[in-house]
């Protein structure tokens, strides 16, 4: 029980119904289309608790973010996704632990429950595009050489993932704008699959989900990084 009022603690009218809805959502699209892949629930559950807790930025979403990534690559290697497997497994799931980590380092006001919220420079920006160029071409040849289904979109997937986990790191509120696009490139992905394998619809319904949190995210640390910095000017 006590978990359980941590997690709320702290929790907005707006941010119950977010994830109040989202719950809802995935739990029905599993039991009323037949869904017999558990793994996919379980991901799309746990997946939809980090996004939701990083979107008022609190460290505990990349604790979370990490189990998402270990269940999701599982998911994605059944579905011949290996880009998505791999990204997910190797890159979003460690990530994670960087910005947990970069996260516990600079608490606002020293509260853990949020991350004190960084302004980019324009190298920084630079450096992103530079760095997600990179991986996405390495990653390209990789993909085609496993077979990779998809490959055109799993490619995509692994830029928008880079640049998202990277913003996340670097405390930036585009972070969600990065992931929201990642979303929208995961549901064409699901919805090919889901012509082969209803299962796939479950993980449809949560992508669209997770693209309603992240909207909600970039809003979040939008408005949190106003008040963070009349704090500031206040002080």
């Amino acid at each position: 029980m006590r978990a359980v009022k941590d997690f709320f603690k702290g929790f907005t009218a707006v941010e119950y119904l977010i994830f109040g809805s989202s719950v809802a959502a995935i739990l029905l699209s599993f039991f009323l289309c037949g869904n017999t892949d558990y793994i996919s629930l379980a991901a799309s559950l746990i997946g939809a608790c980090a996004l939701i807790l990083v979107s008022k930025g609190n460290v505990m979403g990349q604790l979370f973010t990490i189990a998402f990534g270990a269940l999701y690559a599982v998911v994605s290697y059944y579905a011949h996704y290996y880009g998505e497997m791999i990204t997910y497994l190797g890159m979003t799931a460690p990530m994670a632990i960087i910005s947990a980590i970069a996260w516990l380092r600079h608490p606002h006001k020293g509260k853990r429950q949020e991350v004190e919220i960084n302004n980019l420079r324009a190298i920084d920006y630079i450096l992103c595009l530079l760095l997600t160029a990179g991986v996405t071409s390495a990653f390209y040849f990789v993909l085609r050489a496993m077979g990779t289904a998809s490959l055109i979109w799993s490619t995509v997937s692994v830029a928008t993932s880079f640049a998202a986990v990277y913003l996340t790191m670097r405390r930036s509120p585009l972070y969600a704008l990065a992931y929201a696009l990642n979303d929208i490139v995961l549901l064409v992905l699901w919805s090919i699959q889901s012509a082969s394998d209803s299962n796939a619809v479950c993980m449809i319904v949560c992508f669209a989900a997770f693209l309603l949190n992240d909207i909600y995210g970039f809003i979040n640390w939008r408005r949190l990084k106003v008040r963070q910095l009349k704090e500031k000017s206040d002080n």
